[in-house]
């Protein structure tokens, strides 16, 4: 692959990776429910007695916000990293897909191929599938072309997780398009964010957090070079410290206030994590090697949990998820498996892709560092 890339080389955002690592591992832990799948209905469990419940409850009482995370980070990313180079057409539809898809595609096929193996076996076993039951040749078709959720309802198809990407999908191709042929400022912004929230869909909510990361990726390039940005960072710090302060101290319910909130809350803190950080070389890697290993441990969860499902059946013996050990079995070596996929299949796959498709295009540059 090429010298030089149609791309720019941004700074790895590094608080940006440690936040998007906790966002993976709140939906990790929010999907461990699933543990307590049986008979073909979703049980729930009493989430007081999951192991260290004490220390890990923000993550089991509402870890399915965790995607809600991921959507605002990708907006910031996006427009941190393209909002230039497609607005002045440096990068065409093609390479900009291309390096989106690269990313994305390989893993996901084949963790669908897998999870498409190991259902049937789990549903020989119980006569249902475990928790995503909407396992048919038209759903699989959906998920091939990752559009398994563009419309409502949720699919609930095969390795489920892969939802809330195929959602973001549609984000890609909005950005690119409305980049290319309208505009790109604060106000457009604001306007997709007022109108995504209208559609009171999934891809509407998307659209809202996705566009609202951006605004955070836009007022972080705005102070890059001001004389203020020290004020601006500390009054940004100030708020994101003081909101969950005041709504603890409070004690106010979240749950009817949690969308509009997190909307306005998460670009204030992505804009404060999106700073330059000074760190020592070994914490700067770590944060490098769990931003990476996000995507392969949103992926490998479900089918790791489809397959100790299987196990335990086959020994006949329930599964111990309230079990201190069980959760460490599961947990500690799916992030390892995570480490190692996006190591030893994810960036393979995804040079392999962009050197083939992009070859007689951009021969000799080199991708840019990947999201």
């Amino acid at each position: 692959m090429p010298q030089t890339s149609t791309l720019p080389q941004a700074r790895k955002l590094l608080g940006l990776e440690g936040l998007r690592f906790l966002a993976t591992v709140a939906v990790l832990l929010w999907h461990y429910q699933h543990f307590a799948f049986a008979g073909g209905a979703a049980v729930a469990p009493t989430r007081t007695e999951l192991p260290f419940y004490r220390v890990l409850f923000p993550f089991y009482e509402a870890g399915e916000y965790g995607v809600w995370f991921f959507w605002c980070i990708s907006g910031f990313i996006f427009f941190w990293k393209y909002r230039t180079v497609v607005a002045d057409r440096t990068i065409d539809g093609r390479t900009f897909f291309v390096y989106r898809l690269s990313r994305l595609y390989p893993l996901h096929i084949a963790t669908l191929l897998l999870v498409a193996v190991l259902q049937p076996i789990y549903f020989a076993q119980h006569g249902v599938y475990f928790v995503y039951q909407n396992n048919d040749v038209p759903h699989f078709v959906a998920q091939l072309f990752m559009a398994s959720d563009w419309l409502p309802p949720r699919s609930q198809s095969f390795n489920g997780p892969i939802w809330s990407v195929s959602v973001e999908i549609l984000c890609y191709a909005i950005f690119f398009l409305l980049l290319r042929f309208v505009t790109a400022s604060p106000l457009l912004n604001v306007v997709m964010i007022l109108a995504s929230l209208m559609f009171g869909t999934q891809v509407g909510t998307s659209l809202a957090f996705f566009y609202a990361g951006g605004l955070a990726a836009m007022a972080r390039e705005a102070i890059a070079s001001s004389r203020r940005r020290q004020i601006v960072e500390a009054m940004a710090w100030c708020v994101a410290i003081a909101v969950p302060a005041a709504l603890w101290l409070a004690d106010i319910e979240l749950v009817p206030i949690v969308g509009p909130l997190l909307l306005a809350y998460t670009p204030i803190l992505l804009f404060c994590c999106s700073g330059q950080l000074t760190l020592p070389r070994r914490i700067e890697t770590m944060l490098e090697v769990t931003g990476n290993m996000t995507y392969s441990c949103y992926l490998l969860h479900f089918p790791i949990q489809l397959a100790i499902a299987l196990a335990c059946a086959a020994l006949q013996r329930p599964i111990p998820y309230g079990d201190h050990l069980f959760w460490a079995a599961f947990v500690l070596p799916t992030l390892v498996a995570s480490h190692f996929t996006y190591r030893w299949f994810e960036a393979p796959a995804q040079r392999l892709m962009r050197g083939t498709l992009l070859r007689k295009k951009q021969a000799g540059r080199t991708s840019p560092a990947p999201l």
